[in-house]
This record gives C-alpha cells, sequence and structure tokens, in this order.
C-alpha cells in the first residue's frame, strides 16, 4: 500500500513525510505550539541541510552543530534549539531501542493499540495527547491498525471527524481541523469565564 501523506501541502515535504516512517514521527514531535503544516515541513528543511534525511545521521551528529543546523533561517520550527535538541534526542532513542526502525514501535511483537501508545508515551517529548494523535494518524492514513487502536487513541480515532493531523489528507480537512480547534479553544475559554 503506496502512503500519500498531505499535512504539509508542499509537495517535496510530504513526499518525504509518505516514504519515511522517522520524517513523520518527527512531523509529529514539531508539532507543538507552531501551524502543523510547517511543523511536517521540518524534516524536509533538515533533509535540505543535510544532505538527506536519516535518523542514524541525526543521532551520531553532534547535539551543538545539530542544533546549529535547526536554527539556520528559516529555522526548523518558533523554538528551534528545544526542538533541535528533542529530535536529536528522539533518533538516538529509536536507534538504541528500536535498532533505528521507527516502525519497530508500532510493528515489533504484533503489539495491540495499548501497547503501541505505551511506547509512543515513552518517546523523548511526547506526552499523551501526541501519542493518541500519533496512533490516530497510523491507523488512519497508515493502515496500521492494531488490536483496539480506536480505543487507544481515544477521540482522536473517532471515523469521520476532523479534530487532529491524524485528520488532515488535503487543504480542505486542513482547514476543517482548524475550525475544529478553534471552536475547541473558544468553548473552553467560555467555559472558564462562564
Amino acid at each position: 500500500m503506496t502512503r500519500q501523506i498531505c499535512i504539509a501541502q508542499e509537495p517535496e515535504a510530504d513526499k518525504l513525510l509518505s516514504v519515511d516512517d522517522f520524517a513523520l514521527v518527527v512531523g509529529m514531535t514539531l508539532d507543538q505550539q507552531f501551524p502543523m503544516e510547517a511543523a511536517f515541513k521540518g524534516p524536509q528543511k533538515i533533509a535540505e541541510r543535510m544532505d538527506g534525511f536519516d535518523l542514524q545521521k541525526i543521532a551520531a551528529s553532534d547535539p551543538d552543530e545539530f542544533v546549529a543546523l535547526c536554527s539556520q533561517t528559516p529555522a526548523i520550527h518558533r523554538f528551534p534549539g528545544s526542538m533541535a535538541k528533542r529530535i536529536h534526542d528522539l533518533a538516538v532513542f529509536i536507534s538504541d531501542n528500536y535498532d533505528g526502525s521507527p516502525s519497530a514501535i508500532w510493528t515489533e511483537g504484533d503489539p495491540d493499540g495499548k501497547t503501541v501508545l505505551k511506547r509512543l508515551k515513552s518517546l523523548p517529548g511526547w506526552g499523551d495527547m501526541k501519542a493518541r494523535i500519533f496512533l490516530a494518524l497510523l491507523g488512519k492514513q497508515l493502515g496500521v491498525e492494531p488490536d483496539g487502536w480506536r480505543q487507544a487513541a481515544g477521540d482522536y480515532g473517532n471515523e469521520g471527524e476532523r479534530r487532529s493531523v491524524a485528520d488532515v489528507v488535503d487543504s480542505v480537512s486542513l482547514q476543517e481541523v482548524r475550525d475544529f480547534k478553534k471552536q475547541a479553544k473558544a468553548a473552553a475559554k467560555a467555559a472558564k469565564t462562564g
């Protein structure tokens, strides 16, 4: 099954996300306090500066040099230093724990949804919500459907909703996700003041 990711909304960046599991993991890592499509363009920026996108090359790189590379204009994130460190830590973690194969996180030992969620939550810089969204992305867009994945992903696993990056398949769905987030934020704000 050929996957076609359209989260970055830019052909070269989306092509990288479509063929490289680590690029997708890095994009999800960068999806924090930054527009989602810009976050998912981060791996392509790194690839252009490192003559390719390679988990082992990132893991073996000098952390300070990698931060400098990620901080070049245009930076990979609005917080390039801390995010570059997180990506470097992520590359080292996956190299050490999964033999450099990000897909082993969701395939090794034929895990169920709860196990995949637990593994995702153990990634450097990943919390519960990020792990649930990525689990939903795996199920909805990559066809990775371990037993119980929708339940483990929580509301992000719901079919037919547009609530997270897991639901972005084109520019229309990107806007629908933005609208959902805006409404959810307004509702939360109203609940606080109301």
